[in-house]
């Protein structure tokens, strides 16, 4: 992979939360490449969530190297690796700190001293992105949960990060909820080229990335596209995972000798190829 198209890197890198307790991550490698939609995936102690908490310097490696950009990761760089990665958490009433939308959007860049007239730009700016520029006045308490994960988003946005790392940051939503979040990361990863990583357990969630990695036991599993990924089927249920109801429709269908793209994994897509086929019948 070229040099340039590296915005993260794992070289090597173990870590465990006791001394002399098991690892949590052992000698895990892998890039993101600028751009892309990244999902890591894995069962509750597979070690995906200690991967986040590494990018983002909550916690540093007891072996090898995370380059970010062209600098090491540590104690030194971690304003400068924060500067470049922006992470959104699971719950988002952990995350509200003001007490209406824009005043909890401008908090972080008030902590980076940037002006007044630039601040209001950018936190209008944030929140039309993510369509919640109309509740700049709303209390955080009284929005919806998609709602409030939106205004996180907003609150990363302001501060003009190149990475976005969503931790379980739909787990707690509900369908609509999770719907509203993934399109709007959908929608910033292709109109802002904003590099996307999602730590999730959710494989629906994780089919609209362009790729993905399964944790299992601290260690990379498996790696590839959706595609590809989904095609290990019964592998992937043997470590925890729930394969997405479109992707058993889809293949169920084909199986009967529906002729459907290759690209089903999506609801709305699977949904227009039924669409187009039962048009033809």
């Amino acid at each position: 992979m070229m040099m340039e198209n590296r915005i993260i890197q794992f070289n090597q890198v173990s870590f465990r939360y006791e001394e002399e307790g098991p690892y949590a991550l052992e000698d895990v490698s892998f890039t993101v490449k600028k751009g892309e939609w990244l999902a890591i995936v894995g069962h509750n102690g597979s070690g995906k969530s200690t991967i986040a908490k590494l990018m983002n310097g909550i916690l540093y490696p007891e072996k090898g190297e995370i380059k970010i950009k062209d600098f090491s990761l540590s104690e030194a760089t971690i304003w400068d690796a924060r500067k470049v990665i922006g992470m959104v958490f699971q719950n988002p009433d952990n995350q509200f700190v003001g007490t209406t939308v824009q005043d909890d959007v401008a908090f972080g860049l008030e902590n980076h001293g940037i002006p007044r007239k630039e601040m209001v730009r950018r936190v209008q700016e944030a929140l039309k992105i993510v369509k919640m520029d109309e509740f700049l006045n709303q209390e955080p308490h009284h929005l919806s949960g998609g709602q409030k994960q939106r205004v996180a988003i907003a609150s990363v946005l302001a501060l003009r990060p190149e990475v976005i790392i969503l931790d379980e940051a739909t787990s707690m939503l509900d369908p609509r909820g999770r719907k509203e979040v993934m399109d709007t990361v959908d929608q910033l990863k292709n109109e802002a080229s904003l590099t996307i990583i999602s730590i999730t357990h959710d494989l629906e969630e994780a089919s609209r990335a362009d790729r993905i990695i399964v944790m299992n036991k601290g260690k990379v599993y498996r790696e590839g596209t959706p595609q590809e990924i989904f095609q290990l089927d019964d592998e992937l249920v043997n470590l925890g995972l729930d394969i997405p109801f479109t992707y058993k429709l889809g293949k169920k269908l084909k199986e009967e000798g529906w002729s459907l793209s290759d690209d089903f994994l999506q609801e709305d897509k699977l949904v227009d190829d039924i669409w187009k086929l039962l048009q033809k019948m």
